[in-house]
């Protein structure tokens, strides 16, 4: 059966987000003064070949641990469909 995987990957709240604070400067020079914060981050999708809505769990869960987010500066989210 195969699964799809969405993760988001967001940099941890406590860490400064250069390119959230950039984009942040950027709405405000384009007069849109209401936004007050912007957290820059990536969304994944894998296809995953698996025997049960877990075993994708795991799959992906494994995936973000090796490869997909640094967790000393990001944390991830993972939704199986």
């Amino acid at each position: 059966m195969t699964f799809t995987a969405h993760i988001n990957v967001m940099p941890l709240k406590e860490l400064l987000d250069p390119q959230g604070k950039a984009v942040l400067g950027g709405l405000k020079n384009l007069g849109l003064g209401n936004v007050h914060d912007v957290r820059i981050g990536k969304h994944i999708t894998l296809q995953i070949e698996a025997s049960s809505r877990e075993e994708a769990q795991q799959i992906a869960e494994n995936a973000c641990q090796k490869l997909l987010a640094n967790q000393v500066m990001e944390f991830y989210e993972v939704n199986i469909q």
